[in-house]
């Protein structure tokens, strides 16, 4: 008994050492904190910081800081900035990327500005260490990034030229450290310019070039592999950083560049993007903010009062740059107080940038103690103040957000109901990604996956093997954080039977696959697709994957005169922009000047994003022209209607078949509105 006793008293003794025991006691950590200090109204990323004070080694001496801390501190900053690559939209970036600028030039020059004159002549610090110390000033880690994509604000414009100004800013930086740190040791030679131009221009290329299409490959030919595409992503993650860190920059650079080459081959609604916030926001970010917090010694405060003088100079200059670019940033962007906020919560974090210039200059003699304690401090401090204002700017939007959008949008969005008949399994997997994909993310009904089979003495068998069938093909709308549910029912005929629970379940839209090629050039729209275009007056959406969504690299979209004054036509619209968005792709559209202006004030009332552009057409019977502009990789849509409603033409009805004739290796959908 004493001999156990003994083990379980060395086991504990501080700090530990057991990797076990301190693996258990991180999880406890991270499992614990937030959801304690939620009751008290504290943001959870101070609860973690906190925690990695007091059992850090300056505080309870509890954990030191080992290769096992660093390695997975190591990983959520990795994360963080990869994570904020890959949720950054695309197309709206492309659209606000001058403001980006601005805002990327106002969070650099601002803070530099200011932090210079006060380094070195308030607090006499020489030439190089001000302009190092000022540099910290202008960097900011996006700490507080969890915080808006849990709420789900990170599709907000103020998001978007944040992050977009967070990597301009610290590359900015990063490449002022080089060049001081070649200044102080006298290698600032023309070699050392040509060498760091050299690299950074490789590296960019690798990525935005070599690396999606590595991707594109891997995700086509393993597309079944669906644990393998979590592993291939993180393998290019990490080793971006590499590539980052060898090529003269930080490898906090790198993580996030990985994101934005993998933006568009991973939509914000998958199964895969699902995973990957999980286990950052699980385990792998919580890691790291328990990791900034053990870095910090609260005693240094205490060591005299130069050292009090440069920790409250630092912290209050490094806040006021930060506020005075967001400030800046409102004005000449005009933007509300809200966003105001969130830019300034966002950007005035300091903690992994900081800590890489800090620690540099420290060790290689420009920097000394006092502006080491004094930066660890305002880490702290910054890490406070951009919890609490993001959290609350945030929340702040999402309350303003919802009562534009109950002005705009119609209030039945939230009970939106997809119906999906499915008669076989060829290609269902990429018939339920689109319909996750579309689904609006407010609606609290399931995808409906239905299948009708004949009425027969065994009819009760054969409902209990098709729902056996599909319902392996729930996992993945399960992985992606979307409900579905697989219904049976028994009739006659396939098309009645559908009909018939579409208004049961008062479906908004009907999802179904191309029909089979048996006879299907004869008539695409037949016997099945005429039944269910007379039965019912729901939105369907008949749809032909050729490839997987994320390969396709525009939406080819064809609408004919007067669909803007069909009831379906919000609908349709908003599936389109929401596919774009989730896609990162643009819609190339063609129609009239009056269907054109209709979609741009509609997308305009709803605040909805659009990349698009715009081609007029009209010429319905010189159709085939357009197969000219279509490559493989576009996904063609063409708007259809049904015989008696306003848009609907001769023309229309013979389309569909064509479509299959002209285009049968290219991915479409036909739609016919509500």
């Amino acid at each position: 008994m004493d001999v156990l006793l003994n083990q379980l008293i060395e086991q504990f003794q501080l700090p530990l050492q057991n990797p076990v025991l301190i693996f258990s006691l991180i999880l406890l950590i991270i499992l614990l904190a937030p959801i304690l200090l939620q009751r008290i109204k504290i943001p959870g990323i101070i609860g973690l910081i906190v925690s990695g004070i007091i059992i850090g080694p300056a505080g309870l001496n509890i954990l030191e800081k080992s290769l096992f801390v660093d390695v997975f501190s190591t990983i959520g900053l990795l994360y963080i900035m990869f994570i904020a690559g890959l949720e950054l939209d695309l197309n709206r970036f492309k659209a606000t990327k001058y403001k980006s600028l601005l805002f990327g030039f106002l969070t650099f020059s601002i803070p530099l500005g200011l932090g210079f004159p006060i380094c070195h002549y308030l607090l006499g610090f020489d030439f190089n260490a001000s302009l190092l110390t000022a540099s910290m000033f202008a960097t900011h880690t996006l700490v507080t990034y969890p915080i808006v994509s849990k709420l789900g604000v990170s599709k907000n414009i103020a998001v978007a030229i944040t992050v977009g100004g967070t990597i301009l800013t610290d590359t900015a930086v990063l490449i002022l450290l080089a060049v001081i740190l070649g200044s102080h040791s006298g290698g600032l030679t023309q070699e050392f310019w040509i060498r760091l131009g050299i690299s950074i221009t490789l590296f960019s290329a690798f990525m935005f070039f070599v690396i999606p299409k590595i991707a594109r490959w891997f995700f086509e030919k393993l597309e079944s592999e669906k644990h393998s595409h979590y592993i291939f992503v993180l393998s290019v993650v990490f080793f971006a950083a590499f590539l980052a860190e060898t090529a003269g920059l930080e490898s906090i650079i790198g993580a996030f560049v990985a994101g934005l080459a993998l933006n568009k081959l991973i939509p914000n609604s998958s199964a895969l993007m699902n995973r990957i916030e999980f286990m950052g926001n699980s385990l792998f970010i919580p890691f790291f903010l328990i990791s900034v917090g053990m870095i910090v010694d609260i005693s240094v405060i205490l060591s005299g009062p130069m050292a009090l003088v440069i920790a409250g100079t630092l912290t209050v200059v490094a806040i006021a740059g930060k506020w005075l670019a967001a400030f800046l940033a409102q004005i000449f962007l005009k933007y509300t107080k809200n966003q105001r906020n969130l830019i300034f919560g966002l950007s005035s974090a300091h903690a992994a940038a900081t800590l890489a210039v800090i620690l540099v200059g420290y060790k290689a003699g420009i920097l000394d103690d006092n502006i080491l304690n004094g930066t660890v401090i305002l880490i702290l401090v910054t890490c406070i103040v951009a919890s609490f204002v993001t959290e609350r700017a945030a929340k702040s939007i999402i309350r303003s957000s919802d009562d534009d959008e109950d002005l705009e949008l119609d209030s039945a969005i939230n009970q939106e109901h997809i119906l999906i008949p499915i008669a076989n399994l060829v290609n269902i997997d990429k018939v339920l990604d689109f319909a996750v994909l579309i689904k609006e993310k407010k609606s609290i009904n399931p995808l409906a996956i239905l299948t009708v089979v004949p009425n027969t003495k065994e009819a009760g068998i054969t409902i209990v093997k098709a729902k056996q069938r599909l319902e392996n093909f729930l996992k993945e709308t399960t992985a992606s954080d979307t409900h579905a549910t697989v219904m049976a029912t028994i009739d006659h005929n396939a098309a009645s039977g559908i009909s018939r629970t579409a208004r049961e379940i008062v479906a908004d839209i009907i999802l179904l696959g191309w029909p089979q090629k048996t006879g299907f050039l004869d008539k695409l729209i037949g016997d099945k697709m005429e039944s269910i275009l007379q039965n019912t007056d729901r939105t369907l959406f008949i749809c032909d994957f050729q490839i997987p969504l994320v390969n396709h690299k525009r939406l080819f979209l064809i609408v004919p005169p007067n669909a803007e004054f069909e009831e379906g036509f919000a609908i349709w619209m908003n599936k389109i922009a929401q596919l774009s968005v989730e896609l990162s792709i643009p819609i190339n559209l063609n129609c009239t000047e009056e269907t054109h202006d209709a979609i741009l004030k509609f997308a305009k009332t709803n605040k909805i994003a659009l990349s698009m552009n715009y081609h007029h057409f009209n010429d319905w019977e010189e159709f085939f022209i357009l197969s000219r502009q279509i490559a493989e990789t576009d996904f063609l849509i063409l708007v259809a209607a049904r015989k008696g409603y306003i848009s609907h033409f001769g023309y229309l009805d013979r389309l569909p078949t064509k479509l299959e004739k002209h285009f049968s290796s290219t991915s479409k959908m036909v739609i016919y509105p509500q």
